[in-house]
């Protein structure tokens, strides 16, 4: 079984990328359950961020550095930059040949980001077809994911089965793999956690900045004194992530007593943040630090992507009718 999954490299990682995306595919990479193939987005990352190149590249390194830092190995999982291997965008093109208008159209992403004032254009329009792409070229049979990307999954299935239906079986037809009880992680306005909608708190942050999205949250007007609804509170949505079962109770019981305010639960979910990632952030630092052993461990990660992408490209080029 090979799991995938991208990330793109388009701001700082936040608390929604990590439990929805980085920490269940280091925990399955840890448990040697799968063959775990993780990579930077910074293809698609150009959807939002095509008139920077400077900013792009700087975050990819930096995207780098974080998950080396927060777990990922190298030794135990196939990790590199999506451009690294071009034939992404080779199948990206033969796949659109097998993508209906229809089915693009019908994407909720797209339609979000343009009601959220995103630019309409072609990049943002064809990201699923890139996205099958990135899927399809490695044979991945679990992509974990938000639920609001379980569609562009369903894409890649669909434009899987009729390259399939034309050619035989060619593609293996991925699942969307959820962790139904942080699929979405809410951000600060309570909406979903997204650079996008600027509403999230940094893995890395500094200090400073950690204290002031923490402290953005929004809250009730329920005064200090009265107990408080935990169920509908945003702070205590972010800070179960960070509990097990015992400590979710203990704090709904403190919700539920009264006496506190929310400022004193916005400065509890800081601590959580701060001794939670602070080992991750010594180590990077540390890669920050040593570019060099980054690349490094980047250009093998993408030498064996490129050998899994080669194999199938040469495949699928030969029943397109690809001249050699």
């Amino acid at each position: 079984m090979r799991t995938l999954t991208g990330l793109q490299p388009s701001g700082k990682l936040h608390l929604g990328n990590y439990f929805a995306s980085i920490k269940p595919m280091i925990e399955a990479q840890n448990a040697g359950e799968s063959d775990m193939f993780m990579f930077i987005a910074n293809y698609h990352a150009m959807t939002s961020s095509s008139g920077d190149g400077a900013k792009l590249k700087n975050s990819t390194f930096e995207a780098a550095c974080a998950f080396l830092a927060l777990g990922i190995d190298p030794e135990k999982s196939t990790f590199w930059v999506q451009s690294d291997v071009k034939e992404v965008l080779e199948l990206y093109w033969i796949l659109s040949q097998f993508t209906p208008m229809g089915l693009l159209e019908r994407a909720h992403a797209y339609k979000d980001k343009l009601a959220k004032g995103f630019d309409a254009h072609h990049g943002l329009f064809s990201y699923p077809v890139l996205m099958a792409a990135d899927i399809l070229l490695y044979d991945a049979n679990a992509v974990p994911v938000g639920k609001d990307q379980i569609q562009h999954v369903e894409i890649a299935r669909d434009i899987a089965g009729k390259f399939n239906n034309a050619f035989g079986e060619v593609f293996t037809l991925p699942e969307a793999k959820v962790e139904e009880n942080i699929a979405t992680v809410p951000g600060t306005d309570g909406a979903k956690m997204s650079k996008s909608y600027g509403n999230t708190i940094d893995i890395f942050a500094s200090a400073k900045q950690l204290k002031k999205q923490c402290s953005s949250i929004v809250t009730d007007s329920t005064p200090l004194e009265d107990p408080k609804n935990w169920r509908d509170c945003n702070i205590f949505a972010i800070a179960k992530l960070f509990l097990d079962e015992a400590g979710q109770k203990e704090l709904a019981a403190r919700y539920e007593k009264g006496g506190e305010g929310y400022g004193h639960f916005k400065m509890y979910l800081n601590e959580l943040v701060w001794d939670y990632f602070g080992e991750a952030r010594e180590k990077y630092e540390y890669y920050v630090s040593h570019e060099d052993e980054v690349f490094a461990i980047l250009d093998a990660g993408a030498a064996k992507a490129r050998a899994v992408a080669s194999e199938k490209m040469r495949a699928v080029r030969e029943l397109s009718g690809i001249y050699r």
